[in-house]
């Protein structure tokens, strides 16, 4: 099976049926994408598949072979952070952090499709739960990165 994943063409030698997110994390080592609940409910294992942004704990990786798969670690580095993460960090988004990987790879997702979201777009797009509610910083740091973006 063939996947790109940030960039990079990788040949797996995996059962099809395994989850992306098990694939990511022990196969290829990218161990930013987080398990959350399993169920596909709480978008902590989000990633983007061509650009979409889905729930890598229930997606097997056979329905994403010959993909582009995206995950957070495609976002930025500590060195060059992207303009989303430079506003998570202004707006002191994170608190436990767990969830924050997939609202990020969320947030990104909006911000390519609808590069000025409206507060209405953000709250229909984010799905992701926060069990530390920091919905309306989450809410501030894409406006914040749709401004950088301009």
């Amino acid at each position: 099976m063939n996947l790109n994943v940030n960039g990079n063409n990788v040949s797996l030698d995996v059962d099809p049926q395994m989850p992306l997110l098990w694939v990511l994390r022990d196969t290829l080592n990218l161990t930013g994408t987080k398990f959350g609940c399993g169920v596909a409910a709480c978008g902590a294992c989000t990633v983007h598949k061509d650009g979409q942004p889905i729930r890598s704990c229930v997606t097997p990786v056979a329905n994403v072979s010959g993909a582009n798969i995206q995950t957070i670690e495609s976002l930025g580095t500590a060195d060059k952070p992207s303009a989303l993460q430079q506003a998570w960090i202004a707006e002191q988004v994170p608190q436990c952090g767990y969830c924050q990987s997939g609202m990020l790879m969320a947030a990104a997702a909006l911000l390519a499709r609808k590069p000025k979201p409206t507060d209405a777009d953000i709250d229909e797009a984010m799905t992701n739960l926060c069990r530390c509610g920091t919905y309306q910083r989450v809410r501030a740091a894409i406006h914040r990165a749709a401004g950088a973006q301009a």
